[in-house]
């Protein structure tokens, strides 16, 4: 499968897992099932609604602001350099890499209309679940999905995402981190790089 559509594979689970807040101990094996399959019923539905691209983009960012652990993606993708931000710095940062992502994703959705994806099953694995599924897309092999669900943060959401052995959180941190050295370590540039960039 071409990066590109991995990735837009991949930002398409990532804005779209509408998982519900729970508290710590309701969560189990057949809840993060069940919030799996309601998510990727709400995704399809903004895929298949003929918005307009730039309202698409709105609504898989609101998306995901809601129901990923966007506070844990934008730590991990900005590695090391998340301990080194101030708090207003590292907002602004978390704010922009979140409309970064509804932008980068939203761009490869209209590839997804007409697939579909497929719960196979969940477990529990250390401290968070892990829900497997299946997605058989127009014109390519059938991919294994595994999410990670946790509740850590106080809700349920999710925090990574793993299609064909890649790994959402290690590919953002690859990426956000060159884009860093590019612009010399300098965050606040990033920044307001993202905030355009997707």
């Amino acid at each position: 499968m071409p990066n590109d559509t991995r990735r837009g594979f991949l930002g398409l689970i990532g804005a779209g897992l509408a998982v519900a807040a729970r508290p710590a101990w309701a969560l189990d094996t057949g809840q993060a099932r069940a919030l799996i399959e309601k998510s990727l019923a709400e995704v399809y539905a903004v895929i298949n609604s003929g918005q307009p691209p730039a309202q698409m983009y709105r609504a898989f960012e609101a998306i995901f602001a809601r129901h990923a652990d966007v506070e844990i993606i934008a730590r991990s993708a900005l590695g090391p350099a998340a301990r080194q931000a101030g708090a207003a710095e590292f907002a602004a940062y978390r704010q922009a890499f979140q409309g970064y992502i509804g932008r980068k994703y939203g761009k490869r959705f209209r590839e997804f209309i007409g697939s579909k994806i497929e719960v196979t099953g969940a477990k529990p694995v250390k401290s968070f679940f892990a829900v497997t599924s299946v997605a058989y897309l127009k014109g390519r092999s059938p991919m294994e999905v595994e999410w990670h669900v946790s509740d850590k943060s106080g809700e349920s959401r999710y925090f990574n995402i793993i299609i064909e052995g890649v790994n959402m959180l290690a590919s953002e941190r690859a990426e956000i981190g060159a884009m860093l050295a590019r612009r010399k370590g300098d965050l606040a540039a990033l920044t307001a790089d993202l905030q355009q960039a997707g």
